[in-house]
């Protein structure tokens, strides 16, 4: 049984991690930190967790955590992750990070995205991505390596991969800009007060933001050039979208002409086969939200228009499992020699 803390427990990505673990035949949550609320217990903050959780919110301590836990989730903003990772890596626990800090491979690229300065760029080299469908070999070397560094993906860019890389991997993919439109429920902007989210403005309404510019641009592309061999420039246009959960990505990639859609069908579902959490729907049907709320799941469906030879590729997940808290569990199973499936079929979210 590994020992199991949680950094940021009491945002909505953490207590989905803290969900998971309770849940899981492997892992024992031992720590949960949130400044905010310590001494609160996470069944009083999240009642959904009544019956299964009596563990109380403490100050965060970074000499406690490597005193009490074998394993870490940081569900912490960017820039937080820099102050505690080295320390926690350098003493041996597996790290793993669900904010953006050790996503991206170049930290000057890094710095010119979130404004700041990385103060620790010679872990980037040791970082695996942790999107278990594109890097499941690098997450089971993590077995025996001497730095164990987990830098989960974001959910944009977990949604428009998965919808995307089998048509790089198989060479189809003819050349150009990669679009990717996103749909994400409010709940993706976490639970501090924003305007945009509150209900007023959120309910009955839909907006594009982030437009040109947002963070998660870079990392998008730096995946997808990694499934092509070569790079793939990419637009991605984020909206909100009035739900509480789950993001739907529809990705635009430009094909080579004279195949049907059938063949592209073909490819989709020969590449996922073995993917125990993604599920590439029948031919002409599209993906919901709604199904996969609350799970670690991505519904693909895929069309392709013959007059333009682009095909359209849309992925539902939910942004706060597969897109975020899950999607750590997964891949630290896959690190830990656990089953891969381990804790991620549970009791209902606590963010509802």
């Amino acid at each position: 049984m590994k020992r199991v803390g949680i950094v940021g427990a009491g945002g909505y990505a953490g207590i989905e991690v803290a969900r998971c673990i309770l849940g899981h035949p492997e892992l024992e949550l031992v720590y949960a930190a949130s400044d905010s609320q310590a001494s609160v217990k996470l069944s009083e903050a999240y009642p959904a967790l009544s019956g299964h959780c009596d563990l109380a919110f403490s100050p965060l301590d970074a000499d406690e955590i490597v005193a009490k836990c074998d394993v870490v989730f940081l569900a912490v903003p960017h820039t937080a992750s820099l102050a505690l990772t080295p320390q926690l890596v350098e003493a041996g626990l597996l790290v793993v990070d669900l904010s953006a800090d050790y996503r991206l491979h170049d930290p000057a690229e890094y710095e010119d995205w979130y404004g700041v300065e990385h103060t620790s760029p010679g872990l980037l080299a040791s970082a695996v991505y942790g999107l278990p469908e594109l890097h499941r070999d690098a997450l089971v070397a993590l077995q025996d390596a001497d730095e164990r560094l987990i830098a989960c993906p974001g959910c944009y860019p977990t949604a428009s991969a998965l919808a995307a890389i089998p048509v790089l991997e198989a060479g189809l993919w003819a050349g150009g800009t990669v679009i990717s439109d996103c749909l994400s429920g409010v709940s993706g902007a976490g639970r501090k007060l924003v305007r945009s989210s509150m209900f007023c403005s959120a309910a009955e309404s839909a907006s594009a933001y982030g437009v040109a510019k947002h963070r998660h641009t870079p990392e998008i592309s730096q995946t997808l050039s990694e499934a092509a061999g070569t790079t793939v420039p990419v637009v991605f246009t984020p909206h909100l979208a009035p739900f509480k959960r789950g993001i739907l990505a529809t990705v635009y990639l430009q094909v080579q002409p004279g195949h049907r859609v059938e063949r592209f069908q073909e490819v989709y579902e020969a590449r996922y086969a073995d993917e125990p959490f993604v599920t590439v729907l029948p031919q002409g049907i599209m993906p919901q939200v709604a199904s996969v709320q609350g799970s670690n799941g991505c519904h693909i469906g895929l069309a392709l228009d013959s007059r333009t030879d682009m095909l359209i590729v849309s992925s539902a997940i939910d942004n706060l499992d597969k897109g975020a808290a899950s999607q750590a569990v997964q891949a630290a199973n896959i690190a830990l020699g656990f089953d891969e499936q381990a804790g991620l079929q549970c009791m209902l979210p606590a963010v509802v």
